[in-house]
């Protein structure tokens, strides 16, 4: 997935609307879009869109989010959508693997009431929105396999910290929150999962977006939030492997096979390694994963 678009749960419009926009994802929102008195009506129209979303072919994939494990609204949103067969819940304020063994065990007791094959509905968590969950990113792996990414986000965090803002005065964010995104990355790494990464609150901004999307990318991240349609042609672009990125990577492959058991290849006068050889085959994948 390389886009994950956000849609409040209680916009017809702009669910519809955000079928047809080119996201791979959609995240169907029940958590901060949604304002307390409405979280009910919300449900009910998640899951009615849920349940004629994935009837649909071609589509994006469709998840859910929840609202967090310790807010006491958790249960009753998954007891709405869990029958519609949502791809993916996310889970909210994640702290650690020991909230993704939490969660598991509720999607499969709901996966066997609605005659769902156990394990259908995936996760992905959101690691880094409160102080204590820095300290526990290290432990997803291995929690579940339905864990399939992990993202990141400032905007809990910053209130958890107390902080005054998030980003500096040239939009990029302050140092609290870097810490923040590189333990993300490392901990998805770590648990052998996506790496998605936070979204871009000034959607207008094209240029910012784009660079973050560039500089995601350039450290290993594969996906990335959206809040807006607009957002999702610039991020599908930029985490597209382009065709010479393509190309680099299958003539580095097609060295190593015409050398069975070398350490190092070398192209052009380049040399390459393993790690080099596992770069290119992980390019090359999502490539192949890519939407046509």
């Amino acid at each position: 997935m390389r886009s994950l678009l956000f849609v409040p749960a209680d916009s017809q419009k702009k669910l519809e609307k955000g079928l047809t926009c080119g996201a791979d994802a959609l995240i169907v929102d029940l958590e901060d879009s949604i304002v307390p008195d409405r979280k009910a009506s919300a449900r009910i129209a998640a899951a009615e869109f849920v349940k004629a979303a994935v009837a649909g072919s071609p589509r994006p994939r469709i998840l859910v989010r929840i609202n967090g494990l310790t807010t006491g609204l958790a249960d009753a949103d998954l007891d709405a959508v869990m029958p519609a067969a949502p791809d993916a819940i996310m889970l909210p304020k994640a702290e650690g693997g020991t909230s993704i063994i939490h969660l598991d065990a509720k999607l499969a007791v709901r996966e066997a009431q609605a005659g769902l094959p156990d394990g259908h509905v995936t996760v992905v968590a959101l690691a880094t929105e409160t102080a204590q969950s820095l300290f526990l990113a290290g432990t997803y792996r291995d929690s579940s396999n339905r864990l399939i990414g992990l993202t990141w986000g400032a905007e809990d965090l910053s209130a958890d910290l107390g902080a005054e803002a998030n980003r500096g005065a040239d939009g990029r964010f302050l140092e609290p929150y870097r810490f923040a995104r590189t333990i993300c990355l490392t901990a998805a790494a770590a648990a052998r999962v996506q790496a998605i990464d936070t979204l871009s609150v000034d959607f207008r901004n094209e240029a910012a977006l784009r660079e973050e999307c560039e500089e995601a990318r350039r450290d290993g991240f594969t996906g990335k939030l959206a809040i807006h349609p607009a957002q999702v042609p610039i991020i599908n672009e930029v985490l597209t492997p382009t065709p010479e990125a393509i190309a680099h990577a299958q003539a580095i492959v097609a060295a190593f096979d015409a050398a069975p058991g070398a350490g190092t290849v070398q192209i052009d006068g380049v040399m390459f390694d393993i790690p080099h050889l596992s770069r290119a085959k992980n390019l090359l994948a999502r490539a192949q994963a890519v939407p046509r």
